[in-house]
């Protein structure tokens, strides 16, 4: 595959990795397939069971969902550190110039977002915000031209994002975060690896299942 120019951040995909993977026996396989794509993937982690703890621990004490966003960021983080030291390709980014100096160096950025993300107007402190809408809202941020949520469970065929988010696959406001970035979108289970592996060592790929702005 011919390495993309880390400059130009519109070659990126985003590839948000769900932290229902956590435990999954698939998961190193995951990181070895967006290893082939290193230089051209910045990596979004879900939150996983560092999320889920958040989730337990805001019902038992009732805090405020500003608290809560923050810890969820947080969780992603902890998840997100745990990737990187799984595969040597990942490194953790907090800023884009931290994404671009680790694409440049021909590894995977794995986003850390609670520089970027924290107190952005635009951005609910809600439980309806996920990973991946905040996959989404990086995309536009770095004018990338594709997301791709990597999900445990198989996405229906030919869904569009309005579809995932009626299913509960992804968040409520998804469809919308996913419309201003401009990005299309490829959502995957486990039976999308081949496809995905293709596709990031520039070989022929099916057309992706989703795209942004349809209904």
């Amino acid at each position: 595959m011919t390495t993309a120019d880390p400059t130009r951040l519109s070659e990126a995909w985003v590839v948000k990795l769900g932290g229902s993977l956590a435990e999954s026996a698939d998961l190193r396989t995951w990181l070895d397939i967006l290893a082939g794509g290193a230089g051209g993937v910045v990596l979004v982690p879900g939150g996983g069971p560092f999320a889920d703890q958040v989730r337990k621990t805001q019902q038992h004490w009732a805090f405020d969902d500003g608290t809560a966003h923050r810890l969820a960021l947080l969780a992603m983080e902890q998840y997100g550190l745990m990737l990187a030291a799984l595969h040597p390709a990942l490194r953790p980014a907090g800023s884009r110039m931290e994404i671009a100096r680790i694409r440049r160096a021909s590894r995977i950025p794995v986003w850390m977002p609670t520089r970027m993300a924290l107190g952005r107007p635009e951005i609910p402190e809600s439980w309806n915000v996920t990973s991946d809408s905040l996959a989404a809202w990086l995309a536009g941020r770095l004018r990338a031209r594709r997301v791709v949520l990597i999900k445990s469970v198989e996405p229906p065929q030919s869904a569009t994002a309005a579809d995932l988010a009626r299913r509960g696959i992804v968040d409520p406001l998804l469809p919308d975060f996913l419309a201003r970035s401009g990005a299309d979108l490829w959502c995957i289970g486990p039976a999308g690896k081949r496809r995905l592996h293709d596709a990031l060592r520039g070989m022929s790929a099916r057309t992706p299942e989703c795209t942004a702005g349809t209904d």
